[in-house]
């Protein structure tokens, strides 16, 4: 495995400050990284940490997409993990397995989040719930009680779900 090359690094690091804040570029990614770029354009596509996919460079606005992993990774290794959504205990089963969150379930929300912004979701004691887009602001977040709030990119249990719609007990 090749270490990424100095400017892919810097790019995505400063992508991820301007999109999570600072110091969050140098969080999520090191020297031991690794980089997919896509065969045709040469742009980078994927960002692993050992096996585990860690973000997506979406092609359509040059930010991250986050996985679980990357998501994971934030809320551990930083004291204030940026666009962190907190959501009532009481449906943390239904994110868990993919469920998109609504905004009557919002306990707490960073103002500073807007609409199509990359969001980390927990429940009340801190869990991974799933990382998502958000669909409203922050602010608007805690203030609706109708509407979907985050769409969920991916729960924690998302493979759950799929085996309930494929095979009912």
């Amino acid at each position: 495995m090749n270490p990424p090359a100095q400017a892919q690094l810097r790019k995505l690091i400063g992508v991820a400050n301007y999109q999570f804040g600072s110091h969050t570029g140098e969080v999520l990614f090191n020297e031991k990284v690794r980089i997919v770029c896509s065969r045709r354009t040469g742009r980078i596509r994927h960002i692993s940490k050992g096996k585990k996919l860690l973000a997506t460079l979406r092609p359509t606005d040059g930010y991250l997409a986050l996985t679980l992993f990357g998501g994971q990774l934030l809320l551990d290794e930083m004291d204030a993990p940026p666009n962190v959504v907190v959501v009532q205990s009481d449906v943390a089963e239904f994110i868990k397995r993919g469920g998109d969150v609504f905004a009557k379930h919002v306990v707490s929300a960073p103002e500073s989040l807007r609409p199509a912004e990359e969001a980390i979701v927990t429940d009340e004691e801190g869990n991974l719930l799933g990382v998502g887009a958000a669909h409203l602001s922050g602010k608007d977040m805690k203030y609706f009680k109708r509407g979907v709030a985050i769409r969920i990119r991916k729960g924690v249990d998302a493979k759950k779900i799929r085996k309930d719609i494929l095979m009912p007990e």
